[in-house]
């Protein structure tokens, strides 16, 4: 057997977007002669991490309704025509053997014009509460691949495959490397580290709770790798001043080698998007997540709770960030067993190899 052809659409975030990439290149690996062409949306970020990957990427003018009131909301269902009218162009000269849908409104359009014509279908859904393209799309899908358990709430049964979420392993291959991530970032390896990624743009939330308390951090002669995002580096390096001479301090605006940043740390704080909580599960260090409340259906609240229930991450909720986070660290990081425990769980729940399990449903499918 042999794959020749094949569409993967959707994107939106890096949560659609890397996961997509991962799966294209175990294919491609696989498959060195086989033909990848991506479909997104015109003018998301997708256009632009695809080609940096790479592939080739067309882009359908597709946008999703504005929850605002806006005269922008009038063009959406031309957009949404014009979008089906391209893709059943697309498709049908491609005549691909699969076409995959990782989330993302461009992938609405892409799978339900490629199941039409007979192409086999597939989605990937990242999260444990489901986005609205792919719940919409289930009923045509031949195989729904997820990474949380309990997904037949909103998926048919029997479509459903676990496989996890297909993710870079190059940044949670930590083994061996903790020397050399101390001395990547200026780290003294006798001391305890915390490390804190709020994603490329930053987390408000995460950046100002840090803020508030990091004296109390630095008291306690604890180390510190922070990731604030590139809308708050300049500013927190304004309002911090002298703070920031401090040895135990490392700030960034972008952290390049995360392998590195996940190998020197003893206790990691992160939003809860889907991608971040499977590759904190691979890296099986101690996790306290702050979900963000500013997302779809609340899905990094779920993604959170899927860990806590076993007992395999803490939970500070977004709200409470400013009086707790830094709190709760000092405290975690003062209990052994419990670090030790934490630890213990979050590596029972990572899948290594999801992209190739996902790319063996392709297989079946073809």
């Amino acid at each position: 057997m042999s794959i020749n052809k094949v569409i993967i659409s959707g994107g939106g975030t890096g949560g659609h977007i890397f996961p997509a990439i991962a799966i294209a290149d175990t294919i491609q690996k696989k498959y060195p002669a086989a033909e990848i062409l991506f479909v997104g949306a015109e003018g998301k970020m997708e256009m632009e991490k695809v080609p940096k990957a790479g592939y080739e990427i067309v882009g359908l003018p597709i946008r999703g309704i504005q929850r605002k009131l806006t005269l922008k909301n009038l063009s959406v269902p031309f957009k949404l025509i014009s979008s089906l009218w391209k893709a059943k162009k697309l498709v049908k000269k491609m005549q691909p053997d699969i076409a995959i849908g990782v989330g993302g409104y461009a992938s609405a359009a892409t799978l339900r014009v490629a199941s039409k014509q007979k192409v086999p279908t597939l989605i990937q859904e990242q999260n444990s509460y489901p986005g609205i393209t792919n719940k919409w799309l289930a009923k045509r899908a031949n195989t729904i691949c997820v990474a949380y358990d309990n997904l037949d709430r909103f998926f048919p049964k029997e479509k459903i495959v676990k496989t996890g979420n297909p993710i870079r392993n190059e940044m949670v291959e930590i083994s061996g490397k903790r020397e050399a991530a101390c001395d990547h970032f200026g780290l003294d390896p006798n001391k305890k580290t915390v490390l804190i990624i709020g994603g490329s743009l930053g987390a408000r939330t995460l950046n100002m709770s840090l803020k508030k308390d990091l004296q109390k951090l630095i008291d306690q002669d604890v180390q510190i790798v922070w990731q604030c995002g590139k809308f708050y580096f300049e500013r927190l390096k304004e309002e911090l001043g002298e703070t920031l001479s401090s040895k135990l301090v490392y700030l960034s605006d972008f952290i390049f080698k995360m392998d590195l940043a996940y190998a020197a740390a003893d206790v990691i704080i992160s939003r809860a998007g889907a991608i971040s909580v499977s590759e904190v599960c691979l890296v099986g260090k101690p996790v306290i997540l702050v979900p963000s409340p500013n997302v779809s259906e609340d899905h990094q609240t779920k993604n959170a709770m899927a860990l806590v229930q076993e007992n395999a991450a803490v939970l500070v909720k977004d709200a409470d960030a400013n009086e707790k986070l830094v709190e709760e660290t000092l405290v975690l990081l003062s209990d052994e067993a419990r670090m030790r425990s934490l630890s213990e769980n979050i590596t029972k729940l990572g899948i290594s190899d999801a992209a190739e399990r996902i790319l063996v449903e392709i297989e079946k499918l073809i």
